[in-house]
């Protein structure tokens, strides 16, 4: 019995008109990986080659409708065959050729940060309006390992209400078909998770059909259907349409109308159907995706960062200096919107492919460095710093608009122990001598110091001769602990391990066992690990080679920790500043092991706890089940103190890693996974091949530990995670006259739990763009103070809300809301 026989067994009492009153939209379709198995130039060939065979069947077949996405590909096609580009834009002009997702490609949909999803709708919804007339409607990430939660708001707001996608499949997550899929703040789409397969592969789609067919339940009467060779492209074949106009003549099948996304959700809210809501993320399809290759995460990360403050400096240097707002930022953004790829950024393509993503990176990061440079001189340049003999001033920036108390660190040449570090207001800053980055070839000094700046805005420093200056004493500190007025902790010599973390502000011990154990775990699975929820098979750990005190002063010391597992290293530099309330650790891996996975475990002294973890534009709270988990900036787990009773928690703040499991107590951060290049299940690896595996070699990254009484709202995590991520920048400067004071504050959020995280030119221009989120997953007030603008804005926002304003360069026009693509906001 065939499996539409058995469905229409299963309908019993069905008669041919009552299975002809059920649909199948058919929906044609190539999907196409620019980059996976293969490298761009071969994604970019056969891109054409589909586009190609979809126009030639397009001629053939009056009825034929094919989707489409990725803003990238056809910039490919635009630029390299503008010829066919034009045909292309005939088709979409008739509605034949649909426009789906409104992305520059189709992402990872969890690595990303909010922003960088933004700008997915940013420049692929303007790029369509502009070049194709047309704006997406349906959000499209068939093939994506994952989706964050936070989502729906990000598509709502980028013009899309509905939203297609298939992973995770029925086995990893219990999901209806077609449901309204709601974030925090409210902003829901309607959603559909594809049956079996978003590609065919056989030239007759019968089996296809018939198992769609077994769907059709839960008061569902039409479903949409995916067919068309995929992932090399290809595309749906003369073949696939003889099939499906053969088989609509059936009497035994449903109804089979060629069709599109947009269509099949017009016809589903035309029956008023009633969806349910889910208000989750949708995972866990490949939990090694979160993981895989820590240089493309790491550049992902730096490009994401760089590029947003270089932002926020030039818009600024444009008001206050008239230096002209650069226009490569476009082209910067671009390549790392391409490099989120969920085949790049997830770890999972070929080595070669790596080595593309990270001139892609390069150039992105170069072109934020070269505008960020341009931006901080020409304002500093305009600062008025009197001339001093012996003098040498530096201003520092605060790229957040509200005020921080931060690590700064600046290199100069000969430095006397004499010499005196002053603020603007000639008041005396402690500083302290460490390590330059040039230790062996000449007279450089580097001096470290903690910086108070003010909101979006700069303090201007100056390093002065002194004499008979009284030295403080440094902190309290050996090879075996340091102290300040916040903590004492303890690292076991023979170990490397912390054993304690007592609070003196709390008179409270945060560590329930050793913490900051690297540890090693057996890893079998594939790049991708499917099949896999967790890594729990302890293969060993790492034991210390070295402890010692590398740094020692009054404004920090530096306990640096050498360990050793097989052929591989780990060395961890401890650093306790005297004023500031978290410890700073460097990580430095060599990493030379295959089919293992390295953890940091960090068990905390809570119970009756609540793990939340950072998403793009958003938080989670997730059951601590010990499942490898995705997070971004931060994650924090919360509870009650052990043996005290009031609640408390830590936050964990990282630069670059985005995979982690949290086990009750405690927390493993991942740090890296060894498997080889684009191993895919079931292909099993040959005895005696030469396989390249992934991570070896060296790596850094930092992380923060924040320990918080109360809550992580209380310690605003989410905004010492972007200190740490978007950090102070230093820029030497000399004696020169200037209209600008030697402190200023450009623009600053008053109220908590806001953070402004996009300030940049309209992509229309005419005024500029500053975009807002609130961070605290709680209804939030605040009022944002433009001062270098002469503006202020007063904003509600929902847990999680993204706002986004245009405000205008003529100020006799209003301050107005804006969606995501910089289009006036229309109603839900």
């Amino acid at each position: 019995m065939t499996i539409g026989e058995e469905e229409r067994t299963r309908a019993g009492s069905r008669t041919e008109h009552d299975i002809k009153d059920y649909i199948l939209d058919m929906i044609g379709n190539a999907h196409l990986d620019p980059v996976w198995l293969w490298q761009w130039q071969e994604g970019f060939q056969e891109a054409k080659a589909t586009f190609r065979s979809v126009l030639n069947l397009m001629r053939e077949y009056d009825d034929f409708l094919f989707t489409s996405s990725s803003a990238a590909i056809y910039e490919w096609v635009q630029e390299n065959d503008p010829d066919m580009f034009e045909e292309i834009k005939q088709r979409v002009a008739e509605g034949r050729w649909e426009i789906a997702g409104g992305w520059w490609i189709q992402p990872d949909c969890n690595i990303p940060s909010g922003e960088s999803f933004v700008r997915q709708g940013l420049y692929g919804q303007r790029y369509f309006k502009e070049n194709l007339g047309v704006a997406a409607t349906v959000g499209y990430n068939v093939d994506s390992f994952g989706h964050a939660a936070s989502l729906p708001q990000i598509l709502r707001k980028s013009g899309m209400d509905s939203y297609v996608f298939m992973r995770p499949m029925p086995h990893e997550a219990r999901l209806p078909r077609l449901f309204h899929w709601e974030s925090e703040d409210g902003s829901r789409v309607l959603t559909y998770r594809i049956p079996y397969e978003y590609t065919s592969w056989g030239k007759d789609l019968r089996l296809y059909i018939e198992r769609t067919m077994s769907e059709f339940r839960g008061g569902l009467d039409e479903l949409m259907c995916f067919y068309g060779v995929g992932n090399h492209g290809g595309g749906p074949t003369r073949e696939n349409l003889e099939s499906i106009h053969a088989l609509n003549r059936d009497s035994g099948f449903p109804t089979l109308r060629l069709s599109t996304p947009s269509r099949y959700f017009r016809s589903v809210r035309d029956r008023d159907v009633s969806p349910p809501t889910v208000q989750n993320e949708l995972q866990q399809h490949a939990i090694g995706c979160h993981s895989a290759h820590s240089g493309v995460k790491l550049w992902n990360r730096q490009a994401e960062n760089a590029l947003v403050t270089a932002e926020k400096m030039s818009v600024l240097a444009e008001r206050v200096s008239g230096l002209p707002y650069p226009g490569d930022f476009g082209r910067a953004w671009k390549n790392v919107l391409f490099n989120q790829f969920h085949d790049i950024l997830a770890g999972t393509s070929i080595e070669p492919a790596y080595e593309d993503a990270r001139n892609l990176y390069g150039e992105a990061l170069t072109i934020a460095g070269r505008n960020l440079n341009g931006g901080v001189q020409a304002i500093s340049w305009r600062v008025n710093i009197e001339e001093e003999e012996g003098a040498r001033p530096f201003v520092v920036f605060n790229p957040h608009a509200w005020p921080i108390h931060a690590p700064v660190e600046v290199e100069f040449g000969r430095v006397r122990p004499e010499d005196v570090l002053l603020g603007s207001s000639s008041q005396t800053v402690q500083s302290q001598a460490v390590q330059p980055l040039a230790s062996v070839s000449g007279p450089r000094e580097r001096l470290a110091f903690i910086a108070d700046l003010p909101p979006f805005g700069y303090e201007t420093y100056r390093l002065v001769p002194g004499e008979d200056v009284e030295t403080p004493p440094p902190m309290a500190a050996d090879r075996k602990s340091m102290e300040n007025r916040f903590f004492r902790m303890e690292i076991d010599p023979a170990t490397g391990w912390i054993t304690s973390l007592y609070d003196k502000r709390l008179q409270f011990e945060w560590i329930r066992r050793p913490a900051a154990r690297p540890f090693v775990l057996e890893d079998r699975s594939d790049t991708w690990s499917h099949g896999v929820t967790r890594y729990d098979t302890v293969e060993g750990e790492f034991t210390a080679e070295s402890v010692r005190l590398v740094e020692h002063g009054p404004v920090k010391s530096v306990i640096r920790v050498d360990s050793v597992y097989r052929s591989s290293r780990v060395t961890q530099d401890f650093a306790m500043y005297a004023d500031l309330d978290y410890i700073e650790v460097e990580v430095k891996v060599d990493w030379h092991e295959r089919f293992t996975l390295l953890k940091l475990d960090f068990p905390i002294n809570v119970y009756f706890s609540t793990a939340t973890f950072e998403i793009p534009y958003g938080v989670i709270e997730r059951a601590a089940n010990g499942n490898e988990v995705p997070a971004h900036n931060w994650v924090d787990l919360t509870g009650i103190g052990r043996g005290d009773g009031r609640r408390m928690g830590m936050s964990i703040l990282n630069d670059g890693k985005y995979s982690l499991d949290v086990v009750e107590h405690a927390i493993h951060l991942t740090v890296l996974r060894s498997p080889i290049f684009a191993h895919h299940d079931p292909y099993v690896p040959e005895p005696g091949r030469d396989y390249t595996f992934m991570d070896q070699g060296a790596q850094r990254f930092t992380y923060r530990l924040l320990p918080h009484a109360n809550g992580w709202q209380e310690a605003e995590t989410p905004r010492r995670a972007l200190e740490l991520n978007q950090r102070p920048i230093a820029q030497m400067e000399s004696f020169h006259e200037g209209p600008l004071p030697t402190r200023r504050s450009f623009a600053q959020v008053d109220g908590d739990g806001v953070a402004v995280t996009a300030l940049k030119r309209a992509e229309d221009g005419g005024g500029t763009i500053i975009r807002c989120f609130e961070t605290n997953d709680r209804l939030s007030r605040a009022t944002i103070e433009l001062t270098a603008w002469d503006r202020s804005i007063d904003v509600m926002l929902a847990p999680t809300e993204i706002k986004t304003f245009l405000v205008p360069d003529d100020k006799s026009q209003p301050v107005r809301e804006v969606n995501l693509i910089e289009w006036d906001v229309e109603p839900l």
